[in-house]
């Protein structure tokens, strides 16, 4: 039996993609390398369904980053074992064992049963035979075991493969969905409230590489609202292979619109100058669409008439994956993935600098146009998208 432990890697969605599939494994195995890090002789092997992650030292510290990979349904580290029954029986006595030790330590009665997937059919023993095996080995050392087949807290197995056993006791659930960057590249407009960060999660969930723009009205708010942003991007840039930034000066624009715009229609202009802005820097990044939080009348800025008039400034299309959620959903959404506890900081958003008392909440195409008339848009878009600064995250030490 290895010393080592190997990552036993599922994946749901993308088995269904025919012909397509073996490009879809790929960048699997591909964002699964990237997830774990350089280790030394870390390579990956596609079985029927599933992936192997393989190195030449413990894998057991990775189980948590390969269960951050979108496209992975489970992962469980499993041992390697020869094709024969003693080896067997032992991997998996110490397998029971040591899940004793770790989860269940001090429990009077565990519930277990034993699970076995013999798809090497040439092994010359049956599924019940190698169920009686393991039981008879593993129930008179561990009194506190009761067999149970539904419901049960500890559940063994043991997959029997063409050239291997693989054993193991644990199964962690992943993401699911598609690979990151197996449907392209997106650009989320990226702000400090909950909704935003959970849109990009799900967009990327769906196997789009997410980048990020940010709007930074300094000196109007403050070098912490920067900083919110940095953080949150860096947290969503645990479920992909390297992420990028850019924080756009947005100050001067904003100053534009409150000297020569009506008031009220303030805050639909800001977004629309934001959803230029972004399209200018999508297009340079190779982002095929615009990813915003936006959820159907939430606020001012969200009813049909606003997201419209907004949706009129894009060269791109816009996804909206949060646009029937309430909010609790989307609360609950983002303390999933780890965003929720850094939204809610405290920083001003550069929305609501200026901010009007009374926003036009059903603004038409014309009347925006009207509105936005006496700005220089073309200059105000092009100076803020020259003053862009661009991080990779999380940043090079």
């Amino acid at each position: 039996m290895t010393n080592h432990t190997t990552l036993l890697v599922r994946y749901g969605e993308l088995g269904l993609k025919g012909g397509n599939r073996p490009a879809f494994e790929r960048s699997l195995c591909a964002n699964l390398k990237a997830a774990i890090g350089p280790l030394p002789g870390l390579r990956t092997e596609r079985l029927r369904g599933r992936i192997l992650v393989r190195a030449e030292v413990s894998l057991e510290s990775s189980l948590q980053r390969a269960s951050q990979v979108f496209g992975v349904t489970s992962v469980s580290p499993v041992q390697v074992v020869h094709l024969d029954l003693p080896p067997i029986v032992e991997c998996a006595v110490q397998q029971v064992s040591h899940s004793l030790e770790e989860n269940f330590l001090g429990q009077d009665k565990v519930l277990f049963r034993i699970t076995v997937n013999r798809s090497n059919k040439a092994f010359p023993h049956t599924s019940r035979q190698i169920i009686d095996a393991l039981a008879g080995a593993i129930l008179p050392q561990f009194p506190q075991l009761q067999v149970q087949l539904k419901g049960a807290e500890l559940d063994l197995e043991v997959d029997l493969r063409e050239q291997q056993a693989l054993v193991f006791a644990r199964r962690r659930p992943g993401p699911g969905g598609l690979p990151v960057g197996t449907l392209g590249r997106g650009l989320t407009l990226l702000s400090g409230g909950i909704d935003s960060p959970v849109a990009a999660w799900m967009c990327m969930k769906r196997g789009l590489r997410m980048e990020f723009v940010s709007f930074d009205s300094f000196p109007h708010t403050g070098p912490q609202s920067r900083e919110k942003i940095i953080r949150l991007a860096e947290q969503l840039s645990l479920w992909q292979p390297r992420t990028f930034l850019h924080i756009v000066p947005f100050a001067a624009y904003q100053e534009a619109i409150r000297d020569a715009c009506p008031s009220p229609y303030r805050t639909v202009l800001y977004r629309r100058a934001m959803t230029r802005i972004a399209c200018r820097l999508a297009s340079r990044r190779k982002c095929k669409a615009l990813v915003t939080g936006e959820s159907l009348g939430q606020v001012a800025s969200q009813t049909m008439q606003n997201i419209a008039a907004i949706e009129d400034a894009s060269s791109l299309p816009i996804l909206r994956p949060l646009i029937g959620m309430d909010k609790i959903e989307a609360i609950a959404l983002a303390r999933r993935i780890g965003t929720y506890e850094l939204s809610t900081l405290p920083a001003p958003d550069c929305c609501t600098v200026f901010q009007p008392e009374s926003p036009v909440l059903f603004a038409t195409r014309e009347e925006t146009h009207a509105a936005e008339a006496a700005l220089d848009v073309d200059t105000l878009t092009s100076n803020a998208v020259r003053g862009t600064e661009k991080l990779e995250l999380p940043e090079e030490a």
